[in-house]
């Protein structure tokens, strides 16, 4: 067996095979990287970092946290304090979408958290898919809707989504969450015991 030496560091004590491990894992990938796509200069996320203030490391942590205080409360957890505000500055659709750029690292509650933000009744479809044609993202809000027509195939805006998007370039979707990520599941329907399935829509 080959030997491992431990070593100190100002963050404590490690071996050498740990250090060798964090090294050969390197940068998480993006997901961009993920889909099999490249970014591209996203007006909105300029956007997003002048309105928040955020490094680009942290805008995905102050996005979620935003659609959190919003309605996207199946993802509610504890954020860090130095993460500002929301901002009003910045719309359901635009946050919606913002949460699914291929800019971020690669986090699939990102995606399931706005899913959930933009299932609000106010959402508007036509702003929606414009704003997702402009920012490359129409393959992962299409991945969504199609979600949503297993489940509840009348719910808006993913019905019009369906309807009047179409994507401009093919990604893969492998990466991206599997249709149950996006509801609650339980042992009870309305009636009793059996198997209950309802779209995770937004808290309003």
């Amino acid at each position: 067996m080959a030997s491992v030496r431990s070593m100190r560091s100002g963050r404590g004590w490690f071996t050498e095979r740990d250090d060798m491990e964090l090294r050969e894992q390197g940068p998480r990938p993006t997901l961009a990287q993920k889909l099999g796509d490249v970014t591209h200069v996203s007006p909105l996320l300029r956007k997003v970092r002048q309105l928040s203030g955020c490094a680009e490391d942290q805008v995905g942590e102050w996005l979620l946290k935003c659609a959190v205080t919003r309605g996207a409360t199946h993802y509610r957890r504890h954020f860090s304090q130095e993460l500002p505000p929301d901002n009003p500055g910045l719309t359901n659709e635009e946050l919606g979408v913002a949460l699914c750029l291929a800019h971020h690292t690669f986090n699939p509650m990102l995606i399931r958290a706005a899913a959930q933000l933009l299932s609000a009744r106010d959402t508007n479809a036509g702003t929606l898919a414009h704003l997702a044609l402009m920012e490359r993202c129409e393959p992962v809000l299409l991945h969504i809707a199609g979600a949503a027509a297993r489940v509840a195939p009348d719910q808006e805006p993913w019905a019009a989504l369906r309807a009047n998007l179409t994507s401009r370039h093919h990604v893969r979707t492998d990466a991206l969450p599997h249709w149950s990520r996006f509801v609650l599941q339980t042992g009870y329907t309305p009636v009793g015991r059996g198997r209950y399935v309802e779209w995770l829509n937004c808290d309003e």
